[in-house]
């Protein structure tokens, strides 16, 4: 089965943080079909397939900031 994703549906979910467009986990997860917690747990089993910065944290400040851009993240990003 193939789903096409808009495009403006994938770039209203990228974000600039540390100067790098990302994407919250939550968002990728959704992205691909499966849970936050088992995308999580496929890059942490396979993490030698990713490269460094793939994956970090936000800070508070961060997450405090993409909450005023109306963004509801649940726990950490």
């Amino acid at each position: 089965m193939t789903d096409i994703v808009s495009v403006e549906n994938i770039t209203g979910k990228i974000f600039l943080i540390r100067g790098l467009r990302v994407m919250i986990d939550r968002d990728l997860a959704e992205l691909y079909g499966v849970e936050t917690r088992v995308l999580k747990q496929a890059v942490r089993r396979n993490i030698n397939r990713f490269p460094d910065d793939f994956m970090f944290e936000l800070t508070y400040n961060e997450e405090a900031s993409l909450r005023s851009q109306n963004v509801i993240l649940e726990g950490k990003g």
